[in-house]
């Protein structure tokens, strides 16, 4: 019989293995030489200084916007770039600010125009890798510094691209970071250029990519006509041709307007394919993976599958918290968006354990990067805000403690209905959405007229921008009906305004909806009060019918990702989509 070998538990290190950790050895006393090597061998030689936890050394280096530059080339390391470059900041190396401030220098000394395209070259490629890494203050003014390059350099058709391509990343940076009055004005910059290049019709220049950033702008500004328009526009744009990651993003922003706008079967289509896009070329552990996550966790957030949007933000979570550790904004914005998902999912219970840790954690990283008043604050501040009212409902509370938790609730509310209406007027969504929500808390104080104004001024709103039909406008409508059923005694108004809300439910989600449960309770509720013991039974009856259509919809529902699925070429999707 022949002898069987165990194999080895850990396989021997290749050549160029050893070397590296040579070279990283004798890192000081070779220093000098190693910069002759290939970028490709001087990056894994910095990332075997980051896993040793040499980060002195590899701070004096990478904040060097010449060498940084030549780190930028591998893309295939980006992941780890980006670990590095955390992992510095978290260390005390303030390697943003470094290279932000080297590269302003740089703009304002050299008046070569040879110089001054390869410093735009530069600014475009340090813009977007800040970005990407979660440091927008840094990269806007990197990107600023290079639009100024552009303006300077600006005469013919190919400078005007560039120009165009500026104004691209730095409305994605100031849009992302709330910025929106610098954002419209880059936005129009943008528009101005835009239609320059399309009258000299030179070049073959795909605006793909910068509709869909004006799509993201006003998609953040709750414009959301406006946004599913030119995310339609760029998809029309859209060709096999263009990057993995341009395809990625126009994909899976065309996906969230198509969600908006309550168009999901068009919508799914969208985003899985850009899910099973990123995953193919990009992997499971890349940032542009876990963006498309999120944006699918959305998806199903709306779609009224809470479990699956749950499961996908934990998975957008785990990804970004690898990356980029548990100081950094896309983490934050990650435990936020999961922590409004599980606030959702543990509505009925009154009890939010998951939804509170991660809100807080959420809103403690953000309380040490941004400002006070600022507008990602302002969010989850809201969130949290919702969670104390549903707590100090639900709870055992003292009545002392459940006014205080109901106080602060109302404080967190109104700061988020100011920086609303100084962000975006009182003529739209959001500030419709946090008079709701002042409406709710009002009506749990028992502050009855004072909810009710705030319910009427919403529904208000959003009849002007959505229509009388649309859902956040039943969502208001069902507000306004609770309050009526329950803390004002008035039945009949309350059952119009449930018919109303059940009907705008009905249309776009049919009658397995989530949300119809508190509907139905209420008219319950309703003619139990008026002794109409008919109406009861007939509500017990579609009460019924819809637990067990409920059911069937959550046992029917399909897995989220496919592991074995692949990409469809993009010529079919997009003629898919537009034959829906």
């Amino acid at each position: 019989m022949a002898e069987i070998h165990n194999p080895p538990v850990f396989s021997p290190k290749t050549l160029y293995q050893l070397s590296v950790l040579a070279a990283t050895n004798k890192f000081l006393r070779l220093r000098n030489c190693l910069y002759d090597l290939p970028n490709d061998v001087l990056f894994d030689i910095y990332y075997q200084l980051y896993k040793e936890k040499r980060l002195y050394l590899l701070g004096i280096d990478l904040r060097n916007p010449k060498i940084f530059s030549r780190m930028l080339t591998v893309t295939n390391r980006r992941v780890h770039l980006l670990q590095c470059f955390q992992g510095l900041i978290e260390d005390g190396v303030r390697i943003e600010i470094d290279l932000s401030c080297s590269y302003i220098a740089c703009c304002l000394d050299n008046e070569n125009t040879a110089a001054q395209d390869k410093l735009i070259e530069l600014g475009l490629k340090l813009g977007r890798f800040l970005s990407d890494a979660g440091w927008y203050a840094k990269s806007e003014e990197i990107l600023l510094a290079c639009k100024n390059l552009c303006l300077a350099n600006n005469s013919t058709p190919d400078q005007w691209y560039r120009t165009l391509e500026c104004y691209r990343r730095l409305l994605h940076v100031q849009t992302t970071y709330c910025l929106f009055l610098q954002a419209t004005e880059t936005q129009q910059l943008a528009l101005e250029l835009l239609e320059r290049l399309k009258e000299t019709g030179q070049g073959d220049y795909n605006f793909a990519a910068i509709y869909t950033e004006f799509s993201n702008f006003f998609c953040k500004k709750n414009e959301y006509d406006k946004a599913y328009r030119w995310s339609i526009e760029a998809l029309k744009q859209l060709k096999s041709s263009l990057s993995a990651r341009i395809t990625v993003d126009v994909l899976r922003h065309a996906a969230k307007s198509c969600a908006l706008k309550r168009e999901f079967q068009r919508g799914g289509l969208l985003i899985r394919q850009a899910v099973y896009l990123a995953k193919a070329v990009f992997g499971i552990d890349h940032p542009v993976y876990s963006n498309v996550l999120v944006d699918y966790a959305f998806y199903w957030l709306n779609f009224d599958n809470i479990i699956n949007s749950i499961n996908l933000y934990k998975d957008a979570l785990a990804i970004r918290t690898e990356i980029f550790g548990d100081m950094n904004l896309h983490v934050a914005l990650a435990h936020e968006d999961l922590a409004y998902a599980l606030y959702v999912y543990e509505y009925s219970s009154g009890i939010f354990p998951e939804a509170r840790v991660h809100i807080e954690k959420a809103i403690n990283i953000m309380l040490k990067l941004l400002n006070g008043h600022h507008l990602l604050l302002a969010s989850a501040k809201r969130i949290n805000a919702l969670i104390l009212e549903e707590i100090a409902l639900g709870s055992t509370l003292s009545t002392l403690s459940k006014q205080n938790l109901l106080f602060k609730a109302e404080y967190l509310h109104l700061f988020a209905l100011q920086l609303a209406k100084d962000a975006f007027g009182e003529r739209n969504i959001q500030t419709a959405k946090q008079y709701g929500n002042l409406g709710r808390v009002y009506q749990s104080m028992g502050k009855c007229k004072e909810a009710e104004s705030m319910h009427l001024k919403a529904i208000r709103i959003k009849e002007e921008l959505l229509g009388s039909d649309d859902y956040e406008v039943g969502l208001s409508v069902g507000h306004l009906a609770s309050l009526y059923n329950y803390h004002m005694n008035r039945y009949r108004d309350a059952e119009k305004l449930y018919y109303r809300s059940i009907k705008i439910y009905l249309k776009w989600f049919g009658e397995s909806y989530s949300g119809l449960e508190y509907d139905y309770h209420g008219l319950l509720n309703v003619y139990t009060k008026l002794n109409e013991s008919d109406k009861v039974h007939e509500y017990e009856v579609i009460f019924n019918k819809w637990r067990l259509l409920r059911s069937k919809h959550l046992q029917s529902e399909e897995p989220t990702i496919d592991p074995k699925r692949l990409p469809q070429p993009i010529k079919e999707v997009i003629e898919r989509f537009f034959s829906m």
